[in-house]
């Protein structure tokens, strides 16, 4: 069990595990010495370390994204692998309301102004009778949905599997309908994770498809959208600015010049850290935990082709 936790935490999590025995460390390489007779792992294993875990049934990832886990060998490995999706939805679904708020409303312009003591009152937009594209209908995709179209918003969404339920959204288009999804939308936000699918899924075509008037705003992972093609839209004028939280490299270099774009609101990949994100995420592990010892069908199971 790597991390670290408070005492009632560790509480809850020996609780859940009954009569089995359980090892906390804050990294997992501290008990290198227990990896051999592990039969689960809650953290990020190494290549070397799942290498040493061959009794491993189970390894559970803290985070809603698990590249680093299919990375380090999980993808081909018989251990059940399952993630902390979900936890953070509620957040992340926030912040890219705040992202297009602040957008909409050239908030940083009242910044700008309140800084420098001055009164300034301009004409800005509303959120309301403009079209919300949401690509991934997860669960940050879908509560953002709901947020939405409580703002009066119409929204659509892209998803792989456009069939399945989309409580809240308009339209739901397949991938194959991906350019006429975002030249329909006034903000395109990407709440996708990041798989073979999703990689570099925006490029220069993608964002020449967008309104002049559209925003991109991005929570979810850096990866998806190409940043050369993306720096090249918000400096030509292609669209009119973008919300970025996800970034292609992390944390964003202090030369980037994203940092100065006067379109473009950088948040450091912040969106869900709240102590909310946390508590969800120990009791989707908690609740996964009894379940393993129980020898019940576990929640959040990765499907490791598809990357999440």
């Amino acid at each position: 069990m790597s991390g670290r936790f408070e005492p009632e935490e560790e509480q809850r999590i020996r609780d859940a595990a009954g009569t089995a025995r359980v090892e906390f460390a804050p990294r997992l390489g501290d008990r290198s010495d227990l990896l051999g007779s592990a039969t689960a792992i809650a953290g990020s294993p190494t290549a070397q370390e799942l290498d040493r875990a061959a009794a491993v049934r189970w390894v559970h990832s803290w985070a809603a994204g698990v590249n680093s886990e299919l990375a380090a060998g999980l993808g081909s490995h018989s251990a059940e692998l399952t993630s902390s999706v979900g936890n953070g939805a509620v957040p992340l679904a926030e912040h890219a309301m705040m992202l297009m708020l602040m957008l909409n409303r050239d908030a940083p312009r009242w910044a700008k102004a309140q800084s420098e003591r001055r009164w300034e009152r301009f004409q800005h937009g509303e959120l309301a009778g403009l079209t919300c594209g949401i690509i991934g209908l997860g669960h940050s995709g879908l509560d953002l949905a709901a947020k939405a179209r409580a703002f009066h918003m119409r929204v659509v969404g892209l998803r792989r599997r456009a069939g399945l339920p989309a409580p809240g959204v308009d339209t739901v288009h397949p991938p194959e309908r991906l350019h006429r999804f975002l030249a329909e939308s006034d903000f395109v936000v990407v709440t996708a994770p990041d798989t073979p699918g999703t990689a570099n899924l925006i490029g220069e075509a993608e964002l020449r498809a967008m309104k002049e008037t559209a925003h991109l705003v991005v929570v979810s992972r850096g990866g998806i959208v190409r940043d050369r093609a993306l720096l090249r839209a918000l400096t030509e004028g292609w669209i009119a600015g973008a919300g970025l939280d996800a970034h292609g490299h992390e944390p964003l270099p202090e030369e980037s010049p994203f940092w100065d774009l006067p379109n473009t609101i950088v948040t450091p990949h912040n969106g869900a850290t709240t102590a909310q994100t946390r508590r969800r995420g120990l009791d989707i592990f908690v609740e996964n935990l009894e379940r393993f010892v129980q020898g019940r069908p576990l929640h959040n199971v990765v499907d490791k082709s598809a990357g999440y």
